[in-house]
This record gives structure tokens, C-alpha cells and sequence, in this order.
């Protein structure tokens, strides 16, 4: 069973969620999705096609900084879901071993 913070109120998942909201209103962040590719897999999808990924996620116990989150494609987001760092790296180096 994945560890989750269960113990988040809907007020601290309101400010994350806002906290994004501005933070993807922010010049840093329209610089991330200028480079137009995803920061998980590296595909050159543009800036419209990438979305904000918490790398840590806040369900998690993440918080929305500019060191959480990624600029990352819809394919990868969907596929990441809750995943911490370390699941995802996991779930990446299993994928890889099936495509070989």
C-alpha cells in the first residue's frame, strides 16, 4: 500500500492548488514550457501540449514550488499519477526493459 497524506485538509489542498495557479502564471514557468518538451521523457511536443506534473505529489505530502514541479507532456502526467520520484524511475527502468 502507498504511503498518502491523508491527513491534508481541503484548505491545504486549496492553497496547493492555487499556489499552482499562480505559479503557472509566472514568467519561470512560461520559460519551462517555452522549451516545448517534456522534462520526464524528453518528447518535443510544444509549449500547449505540456502540463504542470508535481514531482512529489501533493496527495504525497508535495508542496507547489518551484522545486516540485515539472513541465511534463499528458502522456507522462496520466502515466505518472501519484507516483513518487523513486515509483516513477521504477516504473520507467521497467518499461525499458520491455521494450528491449
Amino acid at each position: 500500500m502507498k504511503p498518502f497524506a491523508y491527513d491534508l485538509s481541503e484548505e491545504d489542498i486549496k492553497k496547493q492548488r492555487h499556489k499552482a495557479r499562480e505559479l503557472r502564471g509566472s514568467q519561470w514557468w512560461k520559460r519551462r514550457l517555452a522549451k516545448g518538451a517534456c522534462e520526464f521523457c524528453g518528447s518535443e511536443v510544444g509549449a500547449g501540449a505540456l502540463t504542470m506534473d508535481h514531482i512529489v505529489p501533493i496527495s504525497r505530502g508535495g508542496r507547489t514550488s518551484k522545486g516540485n514541479v515539472a513541465a511534463v507532456c499528458k502522456e507522462c502526467n496520466n502515466k505518472k499519477k501519484q507516483l513518487l520520484p523513486m515509483e516513477w524511475d521504477e516504473y520507467l527502468k521497467g518499461k525499458a526493459n520491455t521494450d528491449s
